[in-house]
């Protein structure tokens, strides 16, 4: 494959293609040369991504639908919670595939290339020749078939490895089950969501239910939790059929779609970058530690990677203070969770009953100013959460 290119997307994912989207939206970079690999059609609505923010973005056309009130349930404490100036909002899979696909199939700079990518490559003499951009060292792919393909800058959201078990870090996994489920007569509001439900069994740590209405009839209801191992399949079928049936108290209804997935939840300190290898999504540590939520992180670096392209900027972009911030008190209520010092259900209800909803999603999100992050601290216990901030600094510290 001799053709040279300015930039190859590696992995055609959430993170890739919200780059590619970027890029292909934008006048700047009609004249360079980009390639996307991915081994999948992506033609299946195999997730879906809920998040929220104040102002639309770039994929506001696809949100499938909205909600501005949230049900929160524990056994603990209990609210609807009014998020303004937030919408939390859905996207699906096959709508966020879909638009992309469609925007970049007219232009010709753009190429799709369903392949599976072997490993990352490094520079040689040889191939700094081949380069659009003989400035820049290239960075390069080796696919399955043993075909190397080189570029200016590797964007790749794909992880080659397991992500390594340091005594350091803290592996949790965001594991869930969803079903859309369609009823006979209305059973749903569809103007507000149930964010989390708590009032399930506990015995396998920190677990709720979303339900996420999208009209009268329909809604998904998922299964998810923050724990260190997954459950056998029928285990998730089970807890969704039960809560179903005697919490949403509804005995008529058809599975019209179902999902599942798994997400890690780490403290890993992910590298963003080497050389000319910019490492995204995922394999770029921009799935929350504390909570598995991914989208509107990797909207704000893949906006970031646009703008520095276009000022000619380096993209070695380190983490930023208040990301630094956010991954210590991700590294906290880890550590309480893994020693067993805290419940995560109480957590989370100590933090929502104590503070504004919006304050809570603003620190989930690491957008939230000192005097929040305190306020917020303030509400969980002292004697818990203070000797596990000490320990998670000092290994900081370390580093």
């Amino acid at each position: 494959m001799n053709k040279t290119y300015d930039y190859i997307v590696a992995g055609a994912g959430c993170a890739g293609m919200s780059l590619l989207m970027r890029m292909a939206s934008d006048p700047f970079f009609t004249s360079k040369q980009i390639l996307v690999v991915d081994a999948d059609d992506k033609n299946l609505n195999d997730r879906t991504w809920c998040f929220w923010e104040k102002d639309a973005d770039i994929f506001e056309p696809i949100v499938h639908h909205q909600w501005e009130e949230l049900d929160f349930f524990s056994n603990h404490f209990s609210q609807v919670m009014d998020i303004a100036p937030y919408q939390y909002k859905m996207i699906r899979g096959i709508d966020f595939y879909a638009y992309v696909k469609n925007t970049i199939a007219s232009l010709p700079n753009i190429e799709w290339k369903k392949a599976s990518v072997k490993r990352l490559l490094g520079a040689t003499e040889k191939q700094v020749s081949q380069t659009t951009s003989p400035n820049l060292t290239p960075a390069g792919i080796e696919l399955n078939d043993g075909t190397a393909i080189y570029a200016s800058y590797v964007f790749s959201s794909i992880l080659f490895d397991p992500i390594p078990a340091t005594s350091n870090d803290y592996h949790f996994l965001q594991h869930f089950t969803g079903w859309e489920i369609e009823t006979v007569s209305p059973c749903f509001n569809p103007v507000k969501a149930v964010f989390m439900d708590f009032r399930v069994s506990q015995e396998h740590g920190t677990t709720f239910m979303y339900v996420l209405p999208t009209s009268t009839t329909k809604a998904l209801v998922e299964y998810t939790l923050f724990t260190e191992r997954l459950l056998p399949e029928e285990a998730y079928e089970k807890a969704i059929r039960d809560y179903i049936g005697s919490e949403l108290k509804i005995q008529d209804y058809t599975i019209v779609h179902r999902e599942k997935g798994v997400i890690p939840m780490t403290t890993h300190n992910f590298p963003r970058y080497q050389d000319n290898h910019i490492y995204i999504g995922i394999a770029g540590g921009e799935a929350k530690a504390s909570s598995g939520y991914a989208f509107k992180s990797i909207q704000k670096r893949t906006a970031a990677i646009v703008k520095a392209l276009k000022q000619g900027k380096s993209l070695a972009i380190n983490k930023s203070f208040a990301e630094k911030k956010g991954h210590l008190y991700d590294a906290v209520l880890l550590h309480v969770l893994h020693y067993q010092k805290m419940a995560g259900d109480q957590v989370f209800a100590d933090i929502f009953k104590g503070n504004k909803a919006a304050d809570v999603l603003s620190f989930l999100d690491n957008e939230s100013s000192l005097f929040t992050d305190l306020k917020i601290m303030s509400s969980v216990p002292t004697r818990i959460f203070l000797p596990a901030a000490l320990q998670e600094m000092t290994k900081l510290g370390k580093h």
